[in-house]
């Protein structure tokens, strides 16, 4: 794990909360058995271990999960790859599934009361600073400068925002701002989203990122619990409520996103439909990517299973084994295939006169012979028989797998069975 870094003493006294208990439906069979939060992600992380990782890395040692929808599979992820933070130094990492400890019928009913039920166990640590987080998008973050920005402003409330053209924050939650960046309106969704003062032609788009004193929070909670009209979240509720009654300021990713010298822009992703996920992945092929999942200041820290190394056999004309410009996990075997730009997760086996490109496939799917694949997702453990091809026609693809409009072909285990059917 990585060393405390002594400088990051408000994180030392901060607890991050990390809402992961959305399904993610725009993610469509890819969250049929699992959570958004949960779904795998560049070759071998899941999508909440970038949350994860910048709490850790920002100096977080107390960390608490709320999971709720189809969560077994990420419930069994963070045991079996986050069980590193021990009592005896201090640290805590717990996992919070909805299970009715408020009242027999009452399962999280928003973001906002999936820590109003675990008040008590977020008291036990008696932290000072809740670090509210989405457990759904891709980015590297420094928590530790948004604490301080949240002290030394004196805010009830800091938001983390993203700086985005302004007409194309129309799907988010906008903050309008005057010039010292405390928020004088939160307005979802607005069809003419207010611009920055100091930059008219961008907005300040919510990341799903509060940070809060404790104790202030909890009264916040509370008296959001006991009202009946409330819908209990952050953003419908919560945070208008702060906005019109306290103090709320807007943190600025571009201040504490964490690049690498290889990244020039600051990278964050909502990878929440089929083709931004598709996308996502397959940039990470690129010579220089966006993003650097090589930067070892900010590693992505997961559950690494233990494999072999990747393997690719095979050499004579139309049976090579090679992959260009792609990335390959451990415990692949490349038998015969010919590989661009794509992306393995662990386990793979592709094998002989088959081509994949601009692939997608997720852990120990296997790829049949004479197969063609191109601009698709395989999910995880999927058999693709003989002589499939997908990515030429796409009437037929259509009719057979789940085809975005823009051409990639979301396959799983269900659609390929019905094929014989």
């Amino acid at each position: 794990m990585p060393p405390i870094n002594r400088s990051h003493r408000l994180a030392r006294d901060a607890m991050a909360f990390v809402l992961a208990g959305g399904r993610g439906s725009r993610l469509m069979e890819l969250t049929d058995r699992r959570a958004k939060p949960g779904v795998f992600f560049g070759g071998k992380t899941r999508i909440i271990d970038f949350a994860l990782s910048n709490a850790l890395n920002s100096g977080i040692r107390r960390i608490g999960v709320a999971t709720q929808y189809k969560a077994h599979s990420l419930i069994r992820h963070l045991t079996r790859g986050w069980s590193f933070l021990r009592a005896e130094r201090n640290e805590s990492f717990d996992i919070l599934p909805a299970s009715q400890r408020v009242s027999e019928d009452a399962w999280y009913r928003g973001t906002a009361d999936a820590v109003f039920q675990n008040i008590d166990i977020i008291e036990s640590y008696m932290p000072k600073y809740i670090v509210v987080l989405a457990g759904d998008h891709i980015y590297k973050m420094d928590y530790e400068v948004m604490l301080q920005q949240h002290v030394d402003s004196g805010a009830d409330v800091t938001l983390g925002c993203l700086e985005v053209p302004r007409m194309e924050a129309t799907g988010f939650g906008v903050m309008h701002v005057d010039g010292h960046d405390t928020i004088k309106s939160f307005i979802e969704k607005p069809a003419d989203p207010p611009g920055i003062p100091d930059r008219p032609d961008m907005a300040l788009a919510s990341m799903g990122i509060y940070v809060f004193d404790t104790t202030f929070l909890f009264d916040l909670l509370k008296r959001d619990a006991a009202d009946p009209a409330s819908d209990h979240d952050f953003g419908k509720d919560l945070i208008p409520h702060v906005v019109k009654n306290g103090k709320a300021v807007a943190h600025r990713f571009s201040a504490s996103c964490v690049r690498s010298e290889h990244e020039a822009e600051a990278y964050w992703r909502d990878v929440g439909t089929v083709d931004a996920y598709w996308e996502a992945n397959i940039d990470l092929t690129d010579i220089i990517p966006a993003l650097d999942i090589y930067d070892t200041e900010w590693p992505i820290w997961t559950y690494s299973e233990l494999t072999a190394p990747a393997k690719f056999v095979h050499d004579e004309d139309g049976r090579r084994g090679h992959a260009i410009s792609s990335l390959v996990s451990g415990g692949c075997i490349v038998s015969g295939t010919e590989m661009r730009r794509s992306l393995l997760f662990t386990g793979v086996r592709t094998h002989s006169w088959s081509r994949v490109e601009e692939a997608v496939i997720l852990p120990y799917a296997t790829i049949g012979r004479h197969v063609s694949l191109q601009r698709v997702v395989v999910d995880r453990s999927v058999v693709v028989p003989d002589g499939l091809v997908v990515g030429q026609d796409p009437e037929l693809d259509a009719k057979r797998f789940r085809r975005t409009g823009s051409g990639v072909c979301l396959i799983t285990q269900p659609m390929i069975d019905a094929l014989s059917t």
